[in-house]
């Protein structure tokens, strides 16, 4: 994957935070020389946030985000602000751009409180050096924006807060050995995207590439004839998750089985949670409310499985009159007491933080949290089966 192509949920997102008129969009602009953001004298150009996905060395692929400033005022200024805030919930690092001229007022000071509460790395660029001359500081570093000054030191040191790759996330690399073979279901019917498969399944065939083992890409509805020429016994069968009910019936209980959405789970962080939220199924009652999340915004089919089939297979799996509710992309409630469960997307197009945002919104509201293949497994009566091939993974239901 080149790049150009990476994911966003795969780059490192950079915010640029601040008071309105510190040059925050300057900066931006001068950060990435390019011209992303409009800037003006005028206090407020920025008014939402944009985002820019690019290459930025030493960093490689990234996601700029210039936020509006912090100190906006009025009903519609507060709303900016609100926006702001949100956009904490997602970067991986800050920038918190200061006028120089000025110094740090209260509005910059509440930021760097909040980058410190969401244990978000932080650094303080002091702008306008051209006006107010080239200073030393403890927490940050001067630079003109209208110059250019220090614009390559500030690229430097922003690499530096980069946490390094070497964390040992994989998607399911890890669970093969070079040369095995895995075989992965692929169903291709009016839900499918034209043309292309999703990014969950073209993640785990790079994946299984790069630990050297050969993936073996089928229909569900040539799985039994594709197992039976294969000849030898792969090391699992990795299916979607909407086929649970087909494949396991065909994959024989020998072969370890579970799906994409499960192991996207586990790769963003939070497959023990979704285990244990998938049992709260069995608790819901008449008139409670589910929430079920798309970490994206595609477009829904008449077979959607975030809009149709997941909650027709809820109200059939537990007999009850619920109440479902829907969100997707950025649009995820920040109250979610209402709610009895939520079921989230494998969150493939969002970033890890992002991710474990909305988890921890869950937990500090006491509301169970799982995934959209933990809770099919689960309905279907096949959870313990898909999480074998975890032998470390603790709490099943």
């Amino acid at each position: 994957m080149s790049l150009n192509s990476t994911p966003s949920g795969e780059r490192v997102h950079i915010g640029f935070f601040g008071r309105r008129n510190a040059g925050k969009s300057s900066v931006v602009n001068a950060f990435t020389s390019q011209q992303i953001s409009v800037v003006s004298d005028v206090k407020g150009t920025t008014t939402d946030p944009v985002t820019k996905a690019m290459e930025l060395l030493p960093l490689g692929p990234v996601m700029i985000i210039d936020t509006p400033g912090f100190d906006d005022e009025g009903a519609l200024g507060q709303e900016r602000v609100k926006r702001t805030r949100q956009v904490l919930n997602r970067v991986d690092i800050a920038v918190l751009v200061v006028d120089g001229t000025a110094g740090m007022c209260e509005s910059d000071r509440e930021l760097v409180g909040l980058f410190k509460s969401k244990d978000i790395p932080y650094l303080v660029a002091y702008n306008k050096s051209d006006l107010a001359g080239e200073k030393e500081y403890a927490d940050g570093i001067s630079v003109s924006a209208k110059n250019n000054t220090n614009i390559n030191l500030l690229k430097e040191t922003v690499a530096r807060l980069v946490k390094s790759d070497g964390d040992g996330r994989r998607i399911c690399g890890d669970l093969v050995s070079p040369g095995d073979l895995a075989v992965l279901v692929v169903p291709i019917d009016s839900a499918a995207p034209k043309g292309r498969l999703i990014l969950p399944q073209q993640q785990t065939i790079r994946d299984l590439l790069d630990a050297g083992a050969a993936p073996v890409v089928t229909r569900d509805s040539e799985l039994a004839g594709t197992l039976e020429k294969l000849g030898t016994r792969p090391s699992m069968v990795i299916t979607d998750s909407q086929v649970f009910g087909r494949v396991k019936d065909i994959v024989p209980a020998d072969i370890p089985l579970t799906s994409f959405s499960i192991l996207m789970a586990r790769y963003k962080g939070f497959l023990s949670t979704a285990v244990k939220g998938a049992a709260a199924i069995e608790a819901l009652r008449d008139g409670d409310k589910v929430l079920i999340s798309e970490g994206c915004t595609h477009h829904r089919q008449c077979d959607d499985i975030g809009t149709v089939k997941l909650p027709r297979l809820l109200r059939q799996y537990t007999k009850k009159e619920i109440v479902i509710e829907t969100s997707s992309g950025r649009s995820f409630p920040e109250d979610l007491s209402p709610y009895a469960l939520v079921i989230h997307c494998g969150g493939c197009m969002l970033g890890e933080r992002e991710v474990g945002y909305r988890r921890r919104l869950a937990e500090d509201s006491g509301v169970p949290f799982t995934n959209y293949g933990t809770a099919l497994a689960y309905m279907q009566g096949i959870l313990r089966r898909t999480l074998s091939v975890f032998p470390d993974l603790q709490g099943l239901p």
